[in-house]
């Protein structure tokens, strides 16, 4: 199973199926598998101010489109606002301060726009709708060519339409067999909402498993991640793939945008090519029956519910 450099499903809305996501890549190794990332073909590259690590992305992109002879067009660069969050005694940021942070994670970025900026969680608070009218802004201004939200609930997102603001063209949020999230899924399929999935990889049991990489997995969690008989290994048997390539084909096929993350230059072949094979509905049906609830890669808890 291979994919031709140019040749990355879309989804309906021109998003890259499968992009490269970079939480918890150190900015001195960014570069580095960033530029990796697009030689295998991935032309969509999401990172974050909370991340730290922009500036090396943005070498990295630099670096991938020399490589490559691509141009900066062919690359769908998305990055995201830190709100602030009051309950961490971190202020939140208004309209002025949001339009700052944006111009910061630009240069860092070293690109005269992003093709998707997003407010990272709900903390805001008071001034969340400031925040959402900067971004409106942002994309009038052609700074952001889409604008968006990252673990919104419907409740947030209510919020925006009942100020009379223009919708989020994205939702990111935490979506795997074991966090499916179906009634948010239906309300921002209502609204034109797109998703896209981070921690697709939570039931590995090598995700997160370095020292230092906290999250919210339980112990059984952990332990069925290990289990010899678990439906995922028995799938990644079943189609001659990683359990990894099942997780994210689950994603694609559902519709999602996907966005995992390796610094091993093989698996982050293996976590695009997953155009080859497709799980079938008996599969689909089963893991419809795995979901547990709220998402556990926030250490802190599933950030709907920061505010």
């Amino acid at each position: 199973m291979t994919n031709s450099l140019n040749e990355t499903p879309m989804t309906a809305n021109g998003l890259p199926l499968v992009g490269f996501g970079t939480y918890l890549i150190a900015d001195e190794s960014a570069a580095a598998a960033v530029a990796t990332a697009i030689g295998a073909g991935y032309r969509h590259i999401d990172t974050a101010a909370g991340y730290h690590n922009e500036a090396g992305v943005g070498q990295g992109i630099r670096d991938g489109l020399a490589a490559t002879g691509l141009d900066r067009a062919d690359l769908f660069v998305t990055t995201k606002l830190w709100p602030g969050n009051p309950a961490w005694g971190d202020t939140p940021k208004g309209y002025d301060e949001t339009i700052a942070a944006f111009e910061a994670s630009r240069a860092a970025l070293g690109l005269d726009h992003v093709d998707l900026y997003l407010i990272h969680a709900p903390s805001g608070g008071a001034e969340r709708l400031n925040e959402w009218r900067a971004l409106v802004d942002l994309k009038a201004q052609g700074k952001a060519r889409a604008i968006g939200v990252s673990n919104y609930t419907e409740a947030h997102l209510e919020e925006i339409r009942a100020a009379g603001l223009p919708m989020p063209e994205y939702n990111q949020i935490e979506l795997h067999p074991w966090s499916q999230k179906p009634e948010l899924l239906a309300f921002m399929a209502e609204n034109d909402i797109a998703p896209i999935a981070y921690s697709s990889l939570v039931p590995l049991s090598t995700w997160r498993a370095e020292p230092g990489q906290a999250s919210g997995k339980t112990a059984e969690m952990k332990a069925d991640g290990t289990d010899t008989h678990s439906p995922f290994k028995a799938m990644a048997m079943k189609y001659g793939v990683s359990e990894a390539q099942v997780l994210l084909r689950w994603g694609v096929q559902k519709g999602f945008a996907v966005l995992p993350e390796s610094l091993n230059p093989q698996r982050v072949q293996q976590n695009i090519d997953l155009f080859g094979f497709a799980l079938d509905d008996d599969d689909m049906a089963l893991i419809e029956t795995m979901d547990r609830g709220d998402g556990v890669a926030w250490a802190t808890g599933d950030p709907r519910f920061m505010g």
